[in-house]
């Protein structure tokens, strides 16, 4: 009985850790990570406005959302 307990009780334990290893690797990383990337440029582009009409297409029949998931 009590080596049923110790089985279930060493595989959480292994679990747990396994987990807080892979946890903590990937922390370590993204820090390591983060430290080595230069900062990164901020450009702001011109505004664009674009004019167009719709094609009759588009304006004929409009489709319902539910027809539209079916195709």
């Amino acid at each position: 009985m009590i080596d049923r307990i110790f089985g279930a009780l060493l595989t959480f334990c292994v679990l747990a850790g396994g987990t807080a290893a892979v946890a903590s690797a990937m922390i370590d990383h993204d820090r390591r990570a983060e430290a080595a990337r230069p900062a990164p440029q901020v450009v702001q582009l011109p505004t664009v406005e674009v004019i167009a009409k719709r094609p009759a297409i588009a304006l004929a029949e409009p489709i319902e959302p539910t027809a539209r998931q079916l195709q």
